[in-house]
């Protein structure tokens, strides 16, 4: 039997918890913490070429990738390098977690089109503030996700036989 006091949610809410389920940082949530999100998040479209952000720039918001893909670059002298290709069900931008963080790559839509989901830093943190559960959960989810990126990091450099020094990192 169904609890009368329980939460119901539209079926829209329920394709949205669906999709959020499918990324990193969302993935431990109940529909009940992810629904404090919802308010918050807005849909933009991007065209072919355009920057989403820049390197350096204030994380203002965690995009989430409903159709599309998105290039996540870094600039090497006068180029610009790929290091991530960012598709659907993928989220970018997850310093916007972090308090006062910046971009530490240029986000470019590769694709014809796309449509993200932007959750803003300060929603993020406003939910963070009042509910410290969601908050351990979604910083979990982040140190995993950088734990993982620092596992490909040092498996590329030993592929690469030192062609820089990591030492650099801390310097």
């Amino acid at each position: 039997m169904r609890n009368p006091f329980s939460k119901t949610y539209t079926e829209e809410d329920l394709k949205m918890f669906d999709f959020l389920r499918l990324i990193k940082f969302f993935e431990r949530l109940k529909n009940k913490e992810m629904v404090r999100f919802l308010p918050a998040m807005h849909q933009r479209k991007y065209k072919k070429d355009e920057v989403v952000f820049f390197s350096k720039d204030p994380s203002q918001a965690l995009y989430l990738v409903k159709k599309g893909q998105v290039n996540l670059m870094i600039d090497i002298k006068d180029n610009f390098e790929t290091i991530l290709e960012i598709n659907r069900g993928e989220a970018f931008g997850e310093n916007s977690l972090l308090e006062n963080a910046k971009r530490t790559y240029t986000a470019l839509v590769t694709s014809d089109d796309a449509d993200l989901i932007v959750i803003p830093h300060f929603v993020i943190q406003e939910i963070f503030d009042s509910n410290p559960k969601i908050k351990a959960k979604m910083m979990t989810s982040l140190s995993e996700y950088y734990n993982e990126n620092n596992q490909r990091l040092f498996r590329s450099y030993r592929e690469s036989f030192g062609f820089f020094s990591l030492r650099q990192m801390f310097e």
